[in-house]
């Protein structure tokens, strides 16, 4: 497909669906969750869509927001597709946001019409919900609210003419397609605007890496990040854009059993996934003897060469061979046997970990971006691994290094700026130039590498953007509390300094601690902390003259004791 002369992610999809009439019977989509064992066909789904949309129309006007709230399943798409058709704005929650989050989303995007999974999700925001705001969910609750099932089971026994296989015309590139929330500095989620063309130019850029990975058959995904996540949301329309067939896993835990069920090609997933995965399989490593012991080995030491381009003698060469038989094809076959790659993004990707993996027959592709550029930047591409960088950047936009070294970004993935955010708006985006707050290097090989960060923002494994000023403002209010840092960048879980008067504090501190998680997000709790009794001040260099915190500098003297927290 020709991405470019695209308008919008609706003409994708039905463009897509045209373009090969053998797609109309093509399995789709299937939640490993539900007890139905079928999957939905591209023609069930298109259907699906227009009847929606038809409904959508009576109730939303140009530009309308509407909230979606659900876990991952294929009314997921379904809805997205139709919120769009029918000239609205897509507004995804995640389903583990604090109760002041939902309050403040809510209330900040003004939503014309809530569509939710269940009474479970719907009872989160229903406090937030005016009269006027109309829901709908996807699984029948309550009599008032009327579910998709029955909105499509009235169109099929009312109406008598065929559905039209068309779509919304009047929606262009530029016209906004959703609003994805992330956590900011000032503590208040930032709606992050972004339009049709920039989730289109990301798709297009990802085709150079897809490519090579995708042949004849079309590819089997399979999805468990969340598709609120701006990552996981673009990467539904690349599976849309290759024909793809889609598996909605049923969760985390039962990831790897899904994966050989489902037998993916691809698989996108954050640092988190990868970190289980190579404690898992290192586990099993540690516990093999003998011969055995020696082919892992030698698996993992060659795997490393072949990763570098380093030349493996004669008899290396013969073991590799040995190793990719007896030990890297049978990995490959516990994930299913077909997978071409893992592509990392949401984070930082530990470069041990990415050796390792990439060493043991499981491809793994370290990519980087923000929500505000649709979100990928660069990426590895299959064959040219450069484990420590995150790849060359996409064609679709461009990146420079500013004279701090910050990372700069342009092109039409970047956002259309921050929802009723104009001040902070204008911080990142400067004359066109998205400042990512990220600071970077182009090797010689023009892969982008990553070697700090501007911005405070905590970026933990699964991704998620957390803002430790926010945390460490609410620990303040504790009157135990003089000051706090907050830890936990590429970590699964926060942890704080406390800097207290006394050790007695300890259980008052706990205490309150307790009941402050119970108000954040699950990314935002702390779960352990340390007490300390020396002040950050100007004096010892922790606090800059406008009093903020000098990360470094406390990290420098302090690191030790926040990783024994873990």
């Amino acid at each position: 497909m020709e991405l470019n002369k695209i308008n919008s992610l609706v003409q994708l999809f039905f463009d897509k669906y045209k373009e090969n009439k053998s797609l109309k019977d093509q399995l789709f989509l299937k939640w490993l969750k539900s007890d139905n064992k079928n999957f939905l066909t591209w023609k069930q789904v298109k259907d699906d869509i227009e009847i929606l949309s038809e409904y959508l129309k009576e109730n939303l006007s140009l530009g309308d927001r509407c909230i979606l709230l659900s876990e991952n399943r294929p009314e997921w798409l379904i809805a997205d597709i139709a919120i769009m058709n029918s000239g609205g704005v897509t507004v995804p929650l995640f389903t583990t946001y604090s109760e002041k989050d939902y309050e403040y989303i809510i209330n900040d995007c003004k939503p014309k019409i809530c569509i939710v999974s269940n009474n479970i999700q719907f009872e989160k925001i229903e406090k937030f919900i005016s009269s006027e705001v109309k829901v709908i969910s996807f699984e029948k609750f309550r009599d008032k609210i009327e579910s998709i099932k029955s909105i499509l089971e009235n169109y099929n026994q009312n109406q008598s003419t065929n559905l039209s296989n068309d779509y919304n015309k009047n929606i262009k590139r530029h016209d906004l397609a959703c609003i994805i929330y992330t956590s900011g500095t000032t503590g208040k989620p930032k709606g992050v605007m972004l339009s049709h063309g920039g989730i289109l130019s990301n798709c297009e850029g990802a085709q150079e890496i897809l490519d090579s990975l995708v042949k004849k058959d079309n590819p089997v995904f399979l999805t468990w990040l969340p598709l609120s996540h701006s990552y996981e949301h673009t990467v539904q329309y690349v599976q849309i854009s290759l024909g793809a067939k889609i598996y909605y896993a049923e969760s985390l835990e039962k990831l790897l059993l899904n994966m050989s069920l489902a037998k993916p090609t691809i698989m996108t997933a954050v640092p988190r996934f990868y970190q289980n995965l190579y404690s898992k399989i290192s586990i099993n490593f540690s516990k093999q003897r003998g011969l055995k012991k020696i082919l892992i080995e030698n698996t993992i030491l060659l795997g490393k060469k072949n990763l570098n381009n380093e030349k493996l003698s004669f008899n290396q060469k013969i073991i590799n061979f040995l190793c990719e038989i007896l030990v890297r094809r049978k990995i490959r076959n516990q994930f299913g046997g077909k997978l071409k790659a893992f592509v990392s993004g949401g984070g930082a990707l530990d470069k041990k970990i990415g050796e390792f993996l990439n060493s043991i027959g499981l491809p793994t592709l370290q990519g980087y971006g923000l929500t505000e550029t649709s979100p990928v930047v660069s990426c590895n591409i299959p064959g040219k691994i450069k484990i420590e960088t995150v790849g060359p950047p996409f064609k679709t936009n461009q990146v420079k290094i500013a004279n701090d070294g910050e990372i700069l970004v342009k092109g039409e993935n970047v956002m259309l700026g921050y929802w009723n955010m104009k001040k902070e708006t204008d911080e990142i985006l400067k004359n066109g130039w998205l400042h990512t707050g990220d600071i970077g290097e182009f090797t010689s090989e023009g892969n982008l590498k990553i070697t700090d960060r501007k911005k405070e923002i905590i970026v933990n494994l699964g991704g998620d953007n957390i803002s430790p000023s926010k945390i460490e403002n609410l620990l303040c209010l504790n009157d135990k509390i003089k000051q706090s840092f907050v830890y936990g960048d590429k970590k699964t879980y926060l942890v704080s300094l406390i800097v207290t008067e006394s050790d007695e504090n300890k259980n008052e501190i706990e205490f309150y601690l307790e009941n402050l998680n119970k108000n954040l997000s699950l990314v935002e709790k702390v779960k352990k902390f340390k007490l300390i009794k020396e002040e950050f001040t100007i004096e010892n260099g922790m606090l800059t003259p406008t009093l903020k915190l000098k990360r470094k500098k406390i990290l420098e003297k302090y690191k030790e004791e926040l990783e024994k927290l873990y």
